[in-house]
């Protein structure tokens, strides 16, 4: 069987105009295929319950160049045709992502961290990101921490104030944790700002940055996956390596618009389908192929 799916999924994320994308329910394999539409992937056209989704390049979790799109795609995609939904994918760089979602030109942000009560809006002033938004529950997630250049020192002690005044690199847009964002609001780090994870690692390994922050898997991953030359890539990689102490594991979530007029029912259902999935086992086999499978 694993095999048979291993196939449909492979011959369908080889042509460009077209993908599928599987799932179980009640023991039986559902196929749902996709077609370019706009600027991304349309699933389940309809028009009744339409969905416009942004995310980004997140490499291993969600890429456009990435096997299947990544395992947080296959994931999105079955969670919301299972509830009946159509299902519109559009990859922009993140700060555009967050911008549209907040201002409620797209349905939903994906994938996001937690976002604290506090955290503003970069995009609306005078509002917080949660005004904004609305978090759905928990689906797995990866590590955070610091990467350094490779043969320096730890800065980081797992006490945040080890850190006070340090050169740290973060991608704009980005939640990291509620403790290091808390302190970064209140300047207590030097904080340079990247436009994505690539740009974060090519501060680090150009000594704009003592530290970097982020998950050290994505870090590493967006490097290997990007179209610089090899040499480059080998270069960066080479150059990086993680501190000692973690931060913490962040879940992910998705971040509904409060601006579309059908939001709440949009995550019940979102919610619906993630305890379906992951009472049924479903949410940790679509991880575990996503890795089986592309990696």
């Amino acid at each position: 069987m694993r095999l048979f799916i291993f196939i449909i999924v492979l011959f369908s994320s080889s042509t460009f105009a077209s993908m599928n994308v599987g799932y179980f329910k009640d023991n039986i394999y559902q196929v749902v295929q996709g077609k370019t539409y706009k600027n991304g992937l349309l699933f389940n056209a309809n028009d009744s319950k339409p969905v416009h989704i942004v995310t980004l390049d997140w490499p291993p979790y969600i890429g456009s160049q990435l096997c299947n799109k990544g395992w947080v795609f296959q994931f999105t995609v079955a969670l919301l045709v299972e509830q009946g939904y159509s299902v519109y994918i559009e990859f922009l760089p993140w700060a555009r992502a967050v911008r549209a979602t907040e201002l409620g030109k797209a349905d939903i942000l994906m994938p996001e961290y937690y976002i604290e009560d506090s955290a503003p809006s970069d995009t609306v002033e005078g509002k917080t990101r949660r005004e904004l938004l609305a978090l759905s529950n928990p689906f797995p997630g990866g590590e955070i921490g610091f990467l350094k250049r490779k043969g320096d020192a730890d800065r980081f002690t797992g006490n945040l104030l080890s850190l006070k005044g340090q050169k740290i690199g973060v991608v704009r847009g980005y939640q990291n944790t509620p403790e290091f964002d808390a302190m970064m609001d209140n300047d207590e780090f030097t904080i340079i700002e990247a436009v994505d994870d690539l740009q974060l690692v090519k501060l680090l390994v150009g000594k704009r940055v003592d530290l970097i922050i982020g998950d050290p898997k994505v870090l590493k991953f967006t490097v290997s996956y990007s179209e610089l030359p090899r040499p480059e890539k080998a270069t960066l990689l080479r150059n990086i390596e993680r501190e000692t102490h973690s931060l913490q594991y962040n879940n992910l979530y998705f971040a509904l618009s409060k601006r579309s007029p059908n939001w709440r029912t949009l995550l019940g259902d979102i919610n619906k389908s993630l305890y379906q999935f992951n009472n049924s086992g479903e949410t940790d086999r679509i991880v575990d192929m996503g890795i089986t499978e592309c990696y």
